[in-house]
């Protein structure tokens, strides 16, 4: 069949075995059975890759399209030829039950990116926080300022101090 060992467990060892009657069982029937034969082993093949999550030419998903992909056929070789291993694939995903390991990356990769996400977003909303406070402190310095300048450029800013008289 491949000398890619299964990464999925029993899931991919049943595609596998599945998959290699099949190959024989079309070849056996001689003429068109040697295309068939090779479509089977591709279809088996795309199988395991996309189960133990180690795609090579799709993008991974556990799809149909992704299978035809992956195993470098047209879609409909699935769909209206070879229906057999496109109900074995979907009842296979089911058992698996479990997302491809690189999915499983991906996953946690962005759940880690969205809590940094999380906390520049906080760091952002802190600093412009601080920002609007400075500015209205400097706003309030300016106007205490001016009011400053506009009472010492005023005449009568200098009084006499006269001592009472005893």
């Amino acid at each position: 069949m491949t000398d890619l060992e299964p990464k999925s467990g029993p899931v991919a060892q049943i595609a596998t075995g599945i998959g290699q009657l099949l190959a024989q069982a079309a070849t056996a029937a001689g003429g068109r059975g040697t295309a068939d034969a090779e479509e089977i082993t591709a279809i088996t093949d795309a199988m395991i890759r996309l189960l133990a999550g180690v795609p090579l030419r799709s993008d991974g998903k556990l799809t149909i399209k992704s299978l035809a992909a992956e195993a470098g056929l047209l879609r409909n070789k699935l769909t209206h030829k070879h229906t057999g291993l496109k109900d074995l694939f979907n009842a296979l995903v089911k058992a698996q039950n479990t997302r491809p390991a690189f999915a499983e990356d991906l996953h946690r990769e962005n759940d880690t990116l969205r809590e940094k996400l999380a906390k520049i977003t906080q760091e952002r909303d802190d600093l412009k926080a601080g920002n609007e406070r400075f500015a209205r402190v400097v706003h309030v310095l300016e106007v205490e300022n001016q009011q400053l300048r506009a009472s010492a450029a005023a005449p009568d800013n200098v009084r006499s101090l006269h001592r009472p008289a005893t």
